[in-house]
């Protein structure tokens, strides 16, 4: 024999709050969990020790100049590498800053590269009017998957990385850099 009547009719009217409160309790620690795994992914992606997707380390690029710089001559010093394009406005805001940064560290051993993910024209133009301090190199479209190779899962720009002068991953940052991120990155270097 069926009961015609649903469960949550023929529950007592006692059990209501207890279900109320279990499913709030369900709910929430969902949500804790899926913010503790952001959480983690996010600290995990900013806290790194691992060494250089070797294929970087084997790659040239074309400069301004149209000569061929190969990565691997950059090996041994801390480097800061810089994903960026001319049609990015984050990524202009933040070139006069990493600029000067360069002109302030580049004596102490501190290396920055600029991996222009756009064309050569409107890169030489921009410079043109808007010069840095610091190398640029043309990484065209293909610097989107070179930055996804270095931790850049999104494929955002700008993205900075900066790697140690042992090879390693020590600091990645999707987004604009600030003052306080160079100063924290080159203390703990």
């Amino acid at each position: 024999m069926t009961d015609s009547n649903p469960p949550s009719e023929t529950a007592p009217a006692s059990s209501w709050p207890r279900r109320r409160w279990l499913t709030g309790a369900l709910a929430g620690a969902a949500v804790l969990g899926g913010a503790g795994a952001a959480w983690w992914q996010n600290h995990r992606s900013k806290e790194v020790d691992e060494t250089a997707n070797p294929d970087f380390w084997q790659a040239a690029f074309m400069t301004l100049n149209d000569t061929s710089l190969p990565m691997n001559t950059l090996r041994g010093k801390p480097l800061l590498l810089n994903f960026w394009a001319t049609w990015c406005p984050p990524c202009v805001e933040e070139l006069p800053l990493l600029s000067r940064f360069y002109q302030a560290n580049s004596a102490k051993g501190w290396q920055v590269l600029g991996l222009a993910v756009d064309q050569s024209d409107p890169v030489r133009r921009f410079l043109a009017q808007t010069p840095v301090t610091f190398p640029v190199v043309l990484a065209g479209l293909p610097g989107i998957e070179i930055s996804r190779a270095l931790g850049n899962a999104a494929g955002g720009l700008p993205f900075t990385v900066v790697l140690g002068s042992d090879g390693s991953v020590r600091h990645r940052k999707i987004g604009q850099i600030s003052a306080d991120d160079l100063l924290r990155w080159t203390s703990a270097a």
